[in-house]
């Protein structure tokens, strides 16, 4: 298969996103992938970005065509449901991958077509955006703590589940459709931000490929971050979770 044939939907949660959402919807449905649509997973964020993504919507689909496409929640419940949502939409609509993607700017855009060619030419069921494989690497702006702690918290899932995941907190991801299915989206226990080290870690054990591509990490230009105490805490009880039920 060649990339202009592969069906490809970017799944963006948001929440108080307005101000990056414009730049990203460009740089996305700018990409040089003809099958690639981006679904917005808008959990009523109080700034408007779900109204922004409407207008945005309007303004990239016609001629019959939908390049992107919004889901709109009615609660913020977490980035693990958000997901979850975003991805079984896009599955049901034909997806034959789909990209997990940050709407704050840290992932690279350019990146998704390198992403893509490396599923087609491996047959991977997962290719994930790794910071941490030869060439990847964080913004300088990272303060040490927090490049620590990363590094800290996946050589704590990797071995605690025993997987060769070089970044397996990694949250810019892409899955084929089968892997997706065979992993069952809706049973996962994650609401979180550990949903990305559960999603990676059923997947493996599923007996699905996972390859890695370096990528440059950068911080975010506009808003806050959303992690908090209560996902950090959620995240270093998951790996331990996951071993003890032995998916």
């Amino acid at each position: 298969m060649a990339q202009s044939e592969a069906r490809v939907t970017v799944v963006m949660p948001t929440y108080n996103e307005a101000a990056n959402l414009p730049g990203m919807a460009e740089a996305v449905l700018g990409l040089p992938l003809d099958g690639l649509q981006l679904k917005i997973v808008d959990d009523s964020s109080p700034d408007g970005t779900g109204r922004i993504a409407e207008e945005l919507a309007e303004k990239y689909n016609g001629a019959g065509r939908t390049r992107m496409s919004v889901l709109h929640r009615t609660e913020k419940d977490g980035l693990g449901r958000a997901y979850t949502a975003g991805m079984s939409a896009a599955l049901d609509e034909g997806a034959e991958y789909v990209v997990q993607m940050d709407a704050d700017g840290s992932h690279p855009v350019e990146a998704v077509p390198r992403m893509l060619q490396a599923a087609l030419d491996s047959g991977a069921g997962l290719v994930v955006g790794s910071r941490y494989v030869e060439g990847g690497s964080l913004d300088e702006e990272w303060g040490a703590h927090r490049v620590l702690l990363s590094r800290f918290a996946n050589r704590y899932a990797r071995a605690i589940l025993g997987t060769d995941i070089q970044d397996i907190t990694a949250g810019f991801n892409l899955w084929s459709a089968r892997t997706l299915r065979d992993v069952g989206l809706t049973s996962l226990d994650s609401a979180g931000y550990s949903f990305q080290v559960e999603l990676k870690y059923r997947a493996v054990r599923a007996g699905h490929t996972a390859v890695e591509i370096p990528i440059r990490f950068t911080e975010r230009t506009e808003g806050e971050s959303k992690m908090t105490l209560r996902t950090q805490l959620e995240s270093a009880v998951l790996p331990l979770r996951l071993r003890m039920k032995r998916y």
